[in-house]
């Protein structure tokens, strides 16, 4: 990793909270929620209601140490657009190096989407700061555990789909440098109660993971 803001924000705890479907209504009440339970990366993807105010509602309303990003930014004209609203990180299903170049010139983060050895090193080639293993149902800790062999860190592998608070630790000792938490953790309709209870669970999940990470909320 080079963006030293996401460098920071993983030393503190690598979870990165997506946040698919949330309005802006809901926004600030369920950001505040995973940050007192020790979230620093918030990804809304932005086929999420209005994902640009929300993305500056929780860009205002958080501490400067949490990253707030977009999430599913299929194309480079969007990351302008996305750091206009304050957001920081930029994180793909896939693997377009046109948008991890996009972002890395815009001084954002970029987290794009991998699933083949191939498409890794050609996106840390392209300046990625962490590569997103997706869907992580598919690869397993035992991919993981093969990447990791050649991918060392501080070169950041992070499982996103179907991560729970059960199956973390699998992958952690397959390699994790974080990961991406989605239905398990915020599904629409939730209130910001529910879920700081979910992302609770997440961070005890992730000490239990990571005992030497002192993570503190």
């Amino acid at each position: 990793m080079t963006h030293t803001g996401l460098q920071t924000a993983m030393a503190h705890c690598g979870l990165i909270a997506i946040l698919r479907g949330i309005t802006p209504a809901e926004a600030v009440p369920v950001a505040q929620a995973l940050y007192q339970a020790g979230f620093r990366l918030i990804e809304v993807p932005l086929n999420s209601p209005e994902p640009l105010v929300s993305i500056r509602a929780m860009r205002d309303a958080l501490p400067a140490d949490c990253l707030v990003g977009a999430g599913t930014v299929l194309d480079a004209a969007e990351v302008a657009r996305i750091k206009d609203a304050g957001g920081e990180l930029i994180v793909m299903p896939h693997s377009d190096l046109a948008v991890v170049r996009a972002a890395k010139a815009a001084g954002l983060a970029s987290c794009p989407g991998v699933a083949t050895p191939t498409e890794a090193f050609a996106a840390l080639a392209a300046g990625a700061d962490a590569l997103k293993m997706f869907p992580a149902e598919q690869l397993g800790p035992a991919v993981l555990k093969a990447w990791r062999a050649v991918m060392r860190p501080p070169i950041a592998l992070m499982p996103v789909g179907g991560i729970t608070p059960d199956n973390l630790a699998t992958y952690a000792q397959a390699g994790a440098s974080g990961f991406g938490l989605g239905s398990a953790l915020y599904q629409p309709g939730l209130s910001a109660t529910e879920v700081g209870r979910n992302a609770r669970a997440f961070m005890a999940a992730w000490q239990r993971a990571y005992p030497a990470q002192e993570t503190q909320a």
